[in-house]
């Protein structure tokens, strides 16, 4: 069955306890019901374990990232060990049990990355350093077989809230939640929001397709820096407070 409520999707919170906090109450209060988290919902020097408690509060469908994935590891770096230490069993259980992809309906798929591969950008090339639009022919042929048949796709991981359409589907990053910017080094690359605010996306239904209104919601983003600067996370403490990488 295909709903007409308007979807909020959420992803890349990264232990951003407040950031999802900000972002879930300005969402209620514009009446949305209806929510999904693309992943990477834990990792970073920030507050799993308040992420988690929120979460338990307000369940929604959610498919598993690549950092979620790291978490489950047998013999994780000490970083992420640290991360499983503050979580517990309960949470570790329940990234156990997530999907890797997820139709919501018939005609949406939910991923972290794209639908083969978790740790890759769907909608953006990295290759100079920054983020450019993949080409059309280039983003359908990462979703497909996978998402053969849908209208929309929703995906994560490159903390750059963008739109496409690719053989007729629409494909919506809604950015990150929790982390507004970051450097990479395979190949090395920057991303960043250019705001320090946490960052949703409302995907709508229409007669003509889908609509997406991309949202940036206020935060106390410089409490968040402080704790990571307080964890060793002078990087985390940058990206946070100014959304530049």
């Amino acid at each position: 069955m295909k709903s007409q409520e308007p979807l909020a999707v959420l992803a890349d919170i990264h232990g951003n306890a407040a950031a999802l906090k900000a972002v879930l109450a300005h969402a209620k209060a514009h009446g949305l019901t209806r929510f999904v988290n693309l992943g990477d919902t834990f990792y970073g020097p920030l507050d799993p374990a308040g992420t988690w408690a929120v979460l338990a509060k307000h369940p929604m469908p959610t498919v598993l990232g690549n950092q979620d994935r790291i978490l489950l590891d047998d013999a994780p770096p000490p970083a992420v060990d640290a991360v499983r230490g503050l979580l517990g069993p309960a949470p570790l259980a329940w990234l156990a049990g997530l999907p890797g992809t997820l139709r919501l309906e018939p005609d949406i798929l939910l991923c972290h990355g794209t639908p083969k591969d978790d740790a890759a950008y769907l909608l953006e090339d990295v290759a100079t350093g920054l983020p450019a639009p993949r080409e059309p022919g280039a983003v359908l042929a990462d979703l497909l077989p996978e998402a053969e048949g849908c209208t929309l796709v929703l995906a994560g991981h490159s903390h750059h809230a963008g739109l496409a359409l690719a053989g007729g589907m629409t494909v919506i990053n809604p950015g990150s939640v929790g982390l507004p910017a970051y450097n990479d080094d395979d190949p090395p690359h920057a991303m960043a929001s250019g705001s320090p605010r946490a960052a949703y996306a409302v995907v709508s239904r229409t007669a003509s397709g889908w609509d997406a209104e991309f949202v940036e919601v206020d935060y106390d983003w410089e409490s968040a820096a402080a704790l990571a600067r307080e964890n060793g996370r002078g990087d985390w403490a940058r990206w946070l407070s100014t959304g530049l990488a």
